[in-house]
């Protein structure tokens, strides 16, 4: 197990040392359950007041900190707590599961695919047709890639991933466990004769570059033309992304939010968790839809909104005050 002194963490850090320590620090963890050999984390004011009963004996700390360490403690002030936060537990990352050749026996791989240098691929994976994968590509057990799909280099596909045929997905990406790329569009049409008839989803889908995709999201294949996820987005857990979405670059869509068919989201826009936006729409670069909310109108660039229906988010809350006074008269 490692090890490290506040001194070599702060090397990694760059910040200002509070107070003095000689704990070897083992881990780092949460203020309430940390233990005397761990480093912990106050990234806003609101928590300062849970650092007395903690047993942490080191704290990143942004600089604005009201408090003092105490006794055998101490901060490492830095600009950003939970930006220094992730490097710090870069340091304490286990290490990746081990595979013992780099392409397990039991892995079907086509003849026509080719698959780059330094590529892993687990157990009982499938590779079909004319897939091309890229160097140093991590494909972890029972992963099923289709007919002409394409892998960019350095990609990290997790146990259970479908990536359906003629997808393609850029370099640096993160596919984490259960997702599936180019499942169906949800078509379906009424008819006299056949009650409802589905309509073919013939596109594909096309992820761009350093994408991260949680588990059990499903981004569908466009009607005709790609469904796009731009370069950098970040997808939570249990995202649905509708068939010819295009998502700019840098968007955030957290747990359970989903965009219905044919929706266009500008650069770095965020999508609270659960939030469901109406197909058709374009929500404007920079604009962030609160958690919950439901989008039924175009977003302009840079709004927050905020309900359902989501409105200005300002109006909201407005709204929100008049129905708790309306519901509580004095």
């Amino acid at each position: 197990m490692s090890s490290y002194s506040i001194q070599e963490i702060n090397d990694i850090l760059h910040g200002e040392i509070v107070g003095t320590t000689a704990c070897k620090i083992t881990a780092p963890e949460q203020l309430e359950a940390a233990s005397e050999t761990e480093i912990s984390f106050i990234g806003s004011k609101k928590y300062e007041k849970y650092w007395g009963n903690s047993k942490a004996c080191v704290a990143v700390v942004n600089q604005d900190i009201s408090i003092e360490p105490g006794e055998n403690r101490a901060f490492i002030k830095v600009k950003n707590a939970d930006l220094a936060m992730s490097q710090v537990l870069e340091l304490f990352t286990p290490a990746d599961p081990v595979f013992e050749v780099d392409i397990h026996p039991t892995a079907i791989i086509d003849k026509s695919a080719t698959i780059g240098n330094g590529t892993k691929i687990g157990a009982g994976t499938y590779i079909g047709p004319n897939v091309s994968i890229g160097d140093n590509v991590t494909i972890y057990p029972n992963v099923t890639i289709l007919d002409e799909c394409s892998i960019g280099k350095n990609t990290t596909i997790w146990s259970g991933t479908v990536i359906r045929e003629r997808c393609h997905i850029g370099a640096y990406c993160i596919l984490h466990p259960n997702c599936t790329i180019g499942a169906d569009g949800f078509g379906f049409r009424p008819c006299p004769e056949k009650g409802l008839v589905k309509i073919p989803h013939i596109g594909n889908v096309i992820i761009g570059n350093a994408v991260e995709i949680g588990a059990n999201s499903c981004v569908d294949r466009g009607k005709f033309s790609s469904t796009v996820v731009g370069d950098g987005c970040k997808i939570d857990n249990l995202v649905q992304i509708g068939h010819n979405s295009k998502l700019g670059k840098c968007c955030i869509m957290a747990g359970n939010s989903g965009l219905a068919g044919s929706v266009t989201l500008g650069n770095g826009v965020i999508i609270g968790g659960s939030a469901s936006i109406k197909d058709h729409l374009t929500i404007g670069d920079g604009a962030i839809v609160g958690a919950g909310s439901g989008v039924a109108a175009d977003v302009e660039a840079g709004k927050v909104v905020l309900g359902y229906p989501a409105v200005d988010a300002r109006d909201a809350l407005k709204q929100w005050a008049i129905l708790k006074r309306l519901a509580n008269p004095k």
